[in-house]
């Protein structure tokens, strides 16, 4: 993987002076580690004619397809079927516009601190790229790099093979772009447009490659009639990402049009005199109570059961008192979105192993939820029909018996202080009850003396002095006593097998009684 930056000048201005601009010394060679390989900074002519700088770029194919194997992301674009054979080691892609912002990063911002005026300067260049892809063929490069500043944009379709002529040209150009730009301009060019012709990226797309794009294309991206299209490859075609960037960059062309600053611009918001405190939503209310409830409870290994899309277990995350925390689900669905929103995939092997996510029913038990600390049923029991009711109170209480259990469930009382809501009406289409603040303490005192669990309670949210909060929550704790009886439970239990095991061992006979026992090597030897 190959490109050149070229340009000439004379005895007063030598055009040597590239490689103060580049941060890098024509007399010598320099080599720069990637994460995917080795690249080469080296000049094949330094004259004060001519001066030629080079970027190589070593691809080591076996640590792409590492990087990327079992990810969803990274090596080939056609990984999936040819791994090991394609064209990343040689093509220009998105792997060299990384190289090329790692090596010439200094340059890339514009910066020279022996030369500034250099750099601020338009300077002759000409850009050579050997083999580039383009999905979009010869015009769009022509497209793309025309409006630029560029005076030459040749885009030579490469043949398939030479020999063969016929069997016509292939998906690669060589790249030639001649004229007079400042040095970063141009770096910022390729930077952008590599990646948009090859149409991939090596590696995930996160958020904030959308200010990467807006700093690469600070002064010609927002004008260029081929944003649309720009913005969506180099995001790789990301809809939230890509809306995100056309926001911004309209409101940079509408500045530039105007001749005004973004921030005058984009000043519907007084930031200095918005003084009006916005209501907390009910469900960080929750979850700040419930995270309050399990500090309280000192509690290290916690269950999130009926986790949902894994809000819970994102904000316990975030906290490094818990070492173990498992979210439980019916819904498959859900699950998969909450491994999305956790990012599991790029998570690390450290952090991976503080969180499980696991499929199952409350309704039944299950031996892989004994043993912790806590358990989190947040808006979970009006999930479920009544009858079905003290199954769950049984797997959860009964079976997996956690040291505390934090309940929360909507209070139906407030529910005429919600204007949008219709009488008689629940919160929730899926909510097969709603209880008063009355029915969910019985509920509660019953579960609680049924099972050796103390019992209190915490408003969620205003606690109005009509109707109450609008959430209510149970904080259940496991009596001492209780604790006490199961762990005698326990013995006793251990005590009857080892004796159930004592009996069905067959007595010695009379043989066995008197027979003495072998000499050891030792006392044959004395005898």
């Amino acid at each position: 993987m190959f490109l050149t930056i070229s340009t000439t000048g004379n005895p007063e201005r030598p055009a040597t002076d590239l490689g103060f601009l580049l941060h890098k010394h024509p007399e010598r060679a320099q080599t720069f580690s990637t994460s995917h390989g080795t690249a080469h900074v080296l000049y094949p002519e330094a004259s004060a004619e001519r001066c030629t700088a080079a970027l190589l770029l070593e691809v080591d194919p076996v640590a792409l397809v590492r990087r990327g194997k079992g990810k969803g992301r990274g090596g080939a674009p056609d990984s999936a079927l040819a791994q090991y054979v394609n064209d990343r080691p040689y093509a220009a892609s998105s792997l060299l516009a990384v190289a090329l912002a790692k090596v010439f990063k200094t340059a890339l911002h514009g910066v020279c601190q022996a030369m500034p005026e250099r750099a601020a300067a338009p300077l002759p260049l000409r850009v050579e790229v050997p083999a580039l892809p383009a999905r979009g063929g010869a015009e769009l490069v022509r497209k793309l790099f025309g409006p630029l500043g560029w005076d030459t944009v040749d885009a030579e379709p490469v043949l398939l093979d030479g020999q063969f002529p016929e069997w016509g040209a292939s998906r690669y150009v060589r790249l030639v772009l001649e004229g007079e730009l400042r040095l970063a301009d141009a770096l910022n060019h390729l930077y952008v447009l590599l990646p948009v012709l090859d149409d991939a990226k090596h590696y995930w797309v996160a958020p904030d490659e959308v200010d990467k794009l807006l700093r690469a294309g600070d002064g010609w991206l927002a004008g260029h009639p081929e944003r649309a299209l720009i913005t969506a490859r180099y995001l790789s075609r990301r809809r939230g990402l890509t809306r995100e960037a056309d926001e911004r960059l309209e409101l940079v062309r509408l500045a530039e049009a105007d001749g005004l600053d973004v921030d005058d611009v984009d000043n519907a918001v007084d930031e200095s005199t918005d003084t009006e405190e916005r209501p907390v939503p009910l469900a960080e209310r929750r979850r700040a109570a419930i995270l309050a409830a399990l500090e309280r409870a000192e509690a290290s290994r916690v269950l999130d059961l009926g986790c949902g899309q894994g809000q819970l277990v994102q904000a316990l995350l975030k906290d490094t008192r818990y070492t173990e925390i498992v979210g439980v689900d019916v819904s498959v669905r859900a699950l998969t979105v909450a491994a999305r929103r956790l990012r599991l995939e790029r998570m690390s092997e450290r952090q991976a192993a503080r969180v499980t996510l696991l499929q199952g029913s409350l309704a039944y038990t299950d031996k892989r939820l004994t043993g912790y600390d806590a358990a989190v049923l947040s808006e979970v029991v009006e999930h479920l029909d009544l009858p079905r009711l003290p199954a769950l109170e049984y797997a959860v209480f009964g079976s997996a018996r956690p040291r505390t259990v934090l309940v929360t469930t909507p209070n139906v009382e407030y529910n005429v202080r919600w204007e949008s809501l219709p009488a008689g009406h629940v919160r929730h289409g899926d909510h097969r009850f709603e209880w008063t603040r009355e029915e969910f303490r019985s509920w509660a005192a019953s579960v609680a003396e049924r099972y050796g669990y103390g019992v209190g309670f915490t408003p969620v949210g205003p606690d109005d002095p009509e109707v109450g909060p609008p959430t209510q929550m149970a904080v259940f704790t496991r009596t001492p006593d209780q604790e006490q009886e199961q762990e005698q439970d326990k013995r006793r239990d251990r005590d009857g097998r080892q004796g159930q095991d004592r009996k069905r061992m067959p007595a010695p006979t009379a043989a066995e009684k008197t027979r003495t026992p072998a000499p050891t090597a030792a006392k044959e030897e004395q005898a």
